[in-house]
């Protein structure tokens, strides 16, 4: 759209009593990182964006940039950090670069990664799964929301597109 990518972040399929449906969405605009609003008519077409999703595992970070290395070539790639996926990352952990035009615009994380929770309120003696919740920090600096129970060392699931809690970690 408008010549650069977009990433699809939310849509809304509205079929109002008169007239024809229409899809609202939010987008983000992978070059800029930007995100907007906009509304489609239903029928609308987009023309689809030729990336290409390559296989990377994270090596360190240097300022703000952060380094992959790819899994097939052993190139180095740099990426601009974003906070939509650099609070979930570790050394050594594996990714997918997003590839747009033959130039890194994009990382995409997996759905559910296994984090230890470094910082939390202690655990209180009568706390259950529906409870509430509490703030936790993540081995990698991240901040979600955990059941009351969950206590500081425990490993859990978390849900990196929604930034919420998924559960225990089973190892």
């Amino acid at each position: 759209m408008e010549g650069a990518p977009y990433r699809v972040m939310e849509f809304l399929h509205v079929k109002p009593g008169k007239g024809s449906a229409f899809i609202r969405t939010k987008l983000r605009n992978y070059i800029t990182g930007n995100q907007l609003e906009k509304t489609f008519r239903a029928g609308e077409t987009l023309e689809q964006a030729e990336v290409d999703k390559r296989d990377a595992q994270f090596t360190y970070q240097e300022g703000d940039d952060y380094i992959f290395m790819d899994s097939e070539s052993y190139e180095e790639s740099r990426v601009r950090r974003d906070d939509s996926w650099a609070k979930y990352l570790k050394e050594g952990q594996d990714a997918l670069l997003v590839h747009w035009h033959d130039r890194v615009i994009g990382v995409d994380l997996p759905k559910v990664l296994d984090l230890k929770v470094e910082r939390t309120d202690p655990n209180v003696k009568g706390n259950t799964a529906s409870g509430g919740s509490k703030p936790a920090t993540l081995e990698t600096g991240a901040v979600i929301q955990v059941p009351l129970f969950i206590a500081v060392g425990e490993k859990i699931r978390v849900d990196t597109r929604e930034n919420t809690y998924a559960g225990r970690a089973t190892d």
